[in-house]
C-alpha cells in the first residue's frame, strides 16, 4: 500500500509543477541558485572586489523585500512579485557573469 500513496502523490505533486505558476517559481529557484553560486566565487576571490559585492548583496535583498511589500499592499499578485525577482536575478546574473576589472601590479 505504500508504494501507491507515494505514487499517487508524485502524480499529483508532478500535475501541480506542470502549472505556468509553479514554473516561474521553479525558474526563479534555479536562477537564483545560479547567481548564488557567481556570487559565491566572487566572494571567495576575496579583496576590495568581494567586499563591494557582499554589501551590495544585502542592499539588494533589503530593497527587493521592500519593493515586494509594497507591490503586496498595492494589490500585485504573487506572479507579478514573483516575475519582478526574476528580473533582478536575471540583473545580478548578467553582472556577476562579466569578467572582473582588476587593477595590475606594478
Amino acid at each position: 500500500m505504500p508504494q501507491i500513496e507515494i505514487r499517487l502523490a508524485w502524480i499529483v505533486l508532478g500535475d501541480a509543477m506542470r502549472r505556468p505558476k509553479y514554473n516561474s517559481l521553479m525558474m526563479l529557484a534555479a536562477e537564483a541558485n545560479g547567481v548564488i553560486a557567481l556570487r559565491m566565487m566572487k566572494l571567495m576571490l576575496g579583496g576590495k572586489a568581494a567586499q563591494r559585492e557582499a554589501e551590495l548583496m544585502v542592499t539588494e535583498k533589503v530593497r527587493a523585500a521592500i519593493e515586494a511589500g509594497a507591490s503586496l499592499v498595492t494589490g500585485a499578485s504573487g506572479d507579478q512579485i514573483v516575475h519582478r525577482y526574476r528580473q533582478h536575478v536575471a540583473r545580478n546574473a548578467k553582472r556577476l557573469r562579466k569578467p572582473s576589472k582588476r587593477r595590475k601590479a606594478r
